[in-house]
């Protein structure tokens, strides 16, 4: 196997820029240039130097084989971190035999490869790269930490037990079994059943988590949604005028409320109207209304057409500064307050949130919770449909398994991978 190398940390100017190697001829190459090694796992102050030619002065920091990352015997140079450093440092490495540069995610790849991660942490690691606010960061983490894989392997072994129990029941079929297998099985997929149900559930409020919710401000035309969302944004995301009907498109804007990534949609005025291009808009406003996770109604006078608010929606009075209360984009009042209870809502819930935290998930657990109630649906039929619900139980095991990237998962391998940046 190759040794790889890159540079794990940002491109640019910094104070300290840091180089990674793994392989099995990681060592040799820092040894290239720095002479004697140090203790493994000690950060040692090295000359870095190449054909009589130093290179900078860096800490050296080894990792035995089994003990790294990747699991492979690993290396890293704390360089100064200038780009003319880093280069021949780089081009220093490029000369050995058996470097290469590393691949987009190659470092993690290897470390799933080499059983240090299993294929949701990895996918918990891509996260916590991306993440932009404090439930991102938390969630990932948790994926990161091996949850998801903590769990699956709860239920497998429980699947597992339950198998057995059945298989011993065909292997005995011409005999008398003098323990009924029934009862014990019932309850242990039942429990397993519960437990996937609920992380179903709430799979869909840790997707929202990680993809981020949606709010959409809907209203009359005129209402004050544009003047709201500028207001919302702190800046100027919308055109606002006192013309009606000057929001034809649905203008995004993203933001962190209380922790949570929140996209702000400023829609179309919704009414009745005989203009071709205003009607395409108002009907991707209703659209996008309808999918979002919460929908903020500036109320007035008017009736909205096409949509009713839902439970937990909420409805408030738009510009209050023309008087009474509610809410003021130009003034500012009761924005505090909404952001507040946008928020609130939004926090109430992101908490039945699950470890599932992708679609990939969510659908691998499906899976499991169709096989487990057809096996125990013929485990509760007796033994004659033993083979049978054996059969589904297996199923449901694949399902975890993949679920945690032992089966079934190479073509998502290229796509995962290639989200990483190139020293990760």
């Amino acid at each position: 196997m190759n040794t790889i190398y890159a540079l794990a940390s940002a491109r640019g100017k910094a104070g300290v820029a840091v180089l990674r190697l793994s392989g099995p001829g990681s060592h040799a190459a820092v040894a290239g240039l720095c002479g004697p090694l140090p203790e493994p796992r000690r950060a040692s102050l090295r000359r870095l130097v190449k054909d009589g030619v130093e290179l900078d002065q860096a800490l050296v920091i080894l990792f035995p084989e089994g003990e790294s990352f990747t699991g492979e015997a690993a290396a890293e140079l704390h360089l100064h971190g200038s780009l003319a450093v880093v280069q021949a440092v780089m081009q220093a490495l490029a000369g050995e035999h058996g470097l290469r540069l590393a691949e987009p995610g190659e470092f993690t790849r290897r470390a799933l490869e080499n059983g240090k991660l299993d294929l949701a942490q990895v996918e918990g690691l891509a996260d916590l790269i991306e993440a932009e606010t404090e439930a991102q960061r938390r969630q990932a983490l948790r994926v990161l930490s091996g949850a998801i894989g903590r769990r699956a392997e709860e239920w497998r072994e429980k699947l597992i037990r339950a198998a057995a129990l059945i298989e011993a029941t065909i292997d005995f079929a011409d005999e008398d079994v003098p323990v009924d297998v029934a009862p014990e099985v019932l309850a242990l997929g039942h429990a397993v059943l519960a437990d996937l149900r609920r992380e179903a559930l709430g799979g869909r409020a840790a997707e929202r988590i990680r993809d981020g919710f949606e709010v959409a401000i809907i209203g009359a035309p005129n209402a004050g949604k544009s003047t709201l969302l500028n207001a919302l944004a702190g800046r100027e995301a919308a055109i606002t005028s006192e013309i009606a009907g000057t929001t034809r498109d649905v203008i995004e804007v993203r933001m962190d409320i209380r922790g949570l990534a929140v996209t702000l949609l400023d829609t179309a005025g919704l009414r009745e109207t005989e203009d071709q291009v205003e009607r395409i808009g108002i009907d991707r406003a209703l659209s996008r209304a309808r999918m979002a996770d919460l929908r903020v109604f500036l109320i007035s006078d008017e009736a909205l057409p096409g949509i009713e608010p839902e439970d937990g929606d909420i409805l408030i009075r738009g510009k209050a500064d023309l008087g009474g209360g509610g809410v003021s984009g130009k003034t500012g009042q009761g924005i505090a307050e909404l952001i507040e209870e946008i928020g609130t809502r939004l926090l109430e819930r992101s908490a039945s949130a699950g470890v599932i935290t992708r679609e990939r998930h969510r659908l691998a657990i499906e899976r499991a919770i169709e096989a487990m109630e057809s096996a125990m649906s013929e485990v509760e039929k007796g033994t004659a449909r033993a083979e049978l619900a054996a059969a589904e139980l297996r199923i449901a095991l694949r399902a975890l398994e993949a679920l945690v990237g032992r089966v079934d998962v190479e073509n998502l391998l290229d796509e995962i991978f290639s989200s990483f940046c190139i020293g990760k």
